[in-house]
């Protein structure tokens, strides 16, 4: 089924979807406040309340700063669970750099009313084209033509979302920059058909609870918690609330931040979506952070520069604006000495590599193997931890090599490789293709990719990643091509690369009938390299800088006192 609507073009200061929704009212002229500091210029914040004629009441904030005269707008979204007041200091960042920033709780949250939609294109959608009916009337705010706004958006996961909607939905958008989002999310909630069953439930609690979203929506996530495996009208629900259901009709400069330790929305949704909007022209540029949904460092004041570049480029129009890179990745390089943090340093191309650039051929030892998926699915393999605060960690400490996952025996098959000659760089997802046998008509494996020390016992699992994979009619045997997660990580030299295909993950859904499973390889693993990205220097040690000059000011202190004693009375 084909779940795209009709595609919307310029000119549109009415479109069909903002005429449906029947007339906007702000109400009253809204309560003006001056926000500053003592060093900084001060920002004009507007608060109104957006009402529409189904009932729902936006709360907004607008934000201005400098001399009277027009400009460029941004619209900025905020995260699952959040509101408008998660993105103040971006906003008032931005108006300072010469921006008009409207902001908005979404529907359900903050003190917006309605239902949660998961950004519904005739709830939150339209809300968004609404905004910018309201921004095309604004004396502030720079137009292209008549009611159509010059006006970019920016927000990080369920902002980051609405971003890419926006654009696909409203010709008038003209430049995103959306972060740790998805594109796919369906894809996102039941990979490949597997239910990501506790990021689904961490969904409903930070929403709330069940009753504070649409029905329809909380019918399909009490069906599916119910039965563990989602079903075609669950996923037919999601993919049209999805970028992906308009992937042909974004085609706006796309700045696309993706967290490296995110089970959530991992890298490859980032991937989909660089893809599709290539396609259709645009510009594209991808950012791997080190940060995500997981926890690690989310690189928030790099990240900001980088968009406030981005618009600059793209609605001021200032060709000189350095947009960084076409590809860009956060990799992590040890331990700082004097506070212990992660040291972080950035990794680049001239073009996006994807996730299957430089492949490598890596053989993986290891005979047909029998393991069991136990009644109940229980005890489960642990990866991560998403959505209950305990990921985060999981994910640092994958980053500085050590191992934190837990697989049972007799509940996994393991495959292995020789120690690798030379370092070996993963950038992107490995790929291998195994042979599964179940005594049950469905098998639902985990595959994850550990780095191996030289010891034989120490494992790390990149990121913490999965790949869930469900194998429908499986007790005649079929071949199946795994798609390992997309990561950045660095084998060394003597460290062995293992496959294990688990039968459970904390994380997820697996079948509650006890059922035995028969993995056997068909090929060779196959490992992305991206050899056109290369690593920045790294930078030098905090005391190679104060240290020269500690000592000179040492020296010259005892310069000065020498002198005073030698004209000194005796």
């Amino acid at each position: 089924m084909d779940l795209r609507l009709p595609r919307l073009r310029r000119p549109r200061p009415r479109r069909a979807l903002a005429a449906a929704a029947a007339v906007v009212v702000l109400a009253g002229a809204g309560t003006w406040t001056a926000v500053a500091s003592d060093d900084e210029p001060p920002v004009r914040r507007a608060d109104r309340v957006m009402a529409t004629d189904d009932g729902v009441r936006i709360d907004t904030s607008f934000f201005t700063s400098g001399p009277e005269g027009r400009r460029p707008a941004v619209l900025l979204g905020h995260g699952f669970g959040g509101s408008k007041e998660d993105v103040r200091a971006q906003a008032e960042d931005l108006a300072r750099d010469g921006y008009a920033v409207l902001t908005w709780s979404a529907r359900g949250f903050g003190r917006s009313t309605g239902k949660i939609g998961l950004n519904d294109p005739e709830g939150e959608v339209a809300d968004v084209s609404r905004l910018l009916d309201w921004l095309a009337e604004q004396p502030e705010i720079q137009l292209d033509k008549d009611g159509d706004p010059r006006v970019g958006m920016a927000g990080n996961s369920y902002g980051g979302a609405i971003a890419l909607l926006g654009a696909g939905y409203d010709d008038r958008v003209d430049a995103v920059a959306p972060a740790i989002t998805y594109f796919d999310l369906a894809e996102a909630l039941f990979p490949d058909g597997v239910f990501k069953k506790l990021w689904a439930g961490a969904f409903v609690t930070s929403g709330g609870g069940c009753a504070r979203f649409e029905p329809e929506l909380c019918a399909m996530y009490e069906r599916v918690a119910e039965s563990g495996v989602p079903d075609a009208q669950a996923r037919t629900l999601l993919e049209a609330r999805s970028p992906a259901a308009v992937a042909d009709r974004i085609d706006v400069p796309t700045l696309l931040m993706q967290g490296q330790t995110d089970s959530l929305f991992p890298l490859g949704q980032a991937d989909a979506a660089a893809r599709a909007i290539r396609a259709n022209g645009a510009p594209v540029k991808v950012d791997w952070l080190a940060g995500g949904h997981d926890g690690g460092d989310p690189e928030t004041d790099r990240l900001h520069a980088r968009v406030r570049a981005w618009f600059d480029r793209y609605l001021k129009g200032d060709k000189g604006a350095d947009t960084g890179p076409a590809f860009r990745v956060t990799r992590t390089g040890g331990v700082d000495s004097t506070d212990g943090q992660a040291q972080l340093r950035g990794a680049s191309a001239d073009a996006y590599p994807g996730l299957h650039s430089g492949e490598r051929s890596v053989r993986l030892t290891g005979r047909e193997q029998r393991f069991a998926n136990p009644a109940g699915a229980s005890p489960p393999a642990v990866s991560a931890l998403p959505g209950i605060g305990g990921s985060g960690g999981l994910s640092q400490l994958s980053s500085l090599g050590i191992g934190v996952s837990l697989d049972f025996p007799g509940q996994h098959a393991r495959f292995e490789s020789a120690p690798v000659t030379r370092d070996l760089h993963v950038t992107g997802s490995p790929t291998v293709t195994a042979r599964v046998r179940s005594t049950s008509d469905d098998a639902v494996l985990f595959a994850k990719l550990y780095d191996v020390g030289p010891d034989g016992r120490q494992q790390v699992l990149p990121s913490q990643l999965v790949t869930p994979v469900r194998v429908e009619d499986a007790r005649a045997g079929k071949d199946v091509e795994l798609t390992l997660p997309a990561v950045d990580h660095e084998v060394r030299k003597g460290h062995r690369l293992r496959l294990v295909l688990a039968s459970t993950d904390l994380a997820y859904a697996s079948p509650a009938a006890p059922a035995t499973y028969t993995v056997a390889l068909r090929s060779d693993l196959t490992v992305p390299t991206a050899p056109g990205v290369t690593t920045a220097a790294a930078p030098l040690p905090a005391w190679v800088v104060w240290l020269p000059v500690a000592g000179a000011l040492v020296a010259l202190a005892l310069l000065l006192t020498a002198r005073r004693r030698t004209t000194a009375p005796a």
